[in-house]
């Protein structure tokens, strides 16, 4: 289950009223969801590094850092960057952190797709309410970005999903 406390099925609730979760053009897709975590936004945020999230992110298969990275706090710090290279397709991107604020909210952007990947951490009674936003640029044509609203939205849903669920049974250990 995403949720258990009441707060956080509010956010859900909001989330969904607002175009079910997807916004944008016909080019630009907007992915929202939050998961409710079971730990401090401490712990959670310790999983939020690029080498950490591979942990808890099927589809990457490696991740190699680019920037210079001497000890942990530098993984979060504004500027650090890192090589992605994905399972299927062998789909390859590189993400910098454009936003850091410890223990509350993190920032990946590639320019691959235009995409924006962001967690926020909100403290609750019950632990932490995490809340992932993905957006992108679709990269088709006019019919092809009419099939990725409806498919490949369809599927990052599904995968934004899956990776919160093994974030929350990663961090949840």
């Amino acid at each position: 289950m995403l949720c258990e406390s009441d707060e956080c099925r509010k956010l859900i609730a909001e989330q969904l009223s607002d175009m079910a979760d997807i916004k944008g053009s016909d080019i630009l897709v907007r992915i929202e969801k939050s998961i409710e975590i079971k730990a401090s936004s401490e712990k959670v945020w310790e999983m939020l590094a690029f080498d950490k999230a591979q942990e808890w992110m099927e589809e990457w298969k490696s991740v190699e850092y680019t920037s210079e990275v001497r000890s942990s706090e530098d993984k979060y710090k504004v500027g650090a960057s890192a090589h992605i290279t994905e399972k299927h397709a062998s789909i390859e991107f590189d993400f910098e952190i454009t936003e850091s604020l410890k223990n509350e909210k993190i920032m990946w952007r590639s320019n691959k797709f235009s995409m924006i990947r962001s967690y926020t951490l909100k403290p609750t009674e019950m632990g932490t309410i995490v809340t992932t936003v993905f957006e992108y640029t679709s990269p088709y044509s006019i019919l092809g970005k009419i099939v990725d609203k409806v498919g490949g939205v369809r599927i990052a849903k599904k995968e934004i999903e899956k990776s919160l669920e093994q974030l929350k049974n990663v961090v949840e250990k």
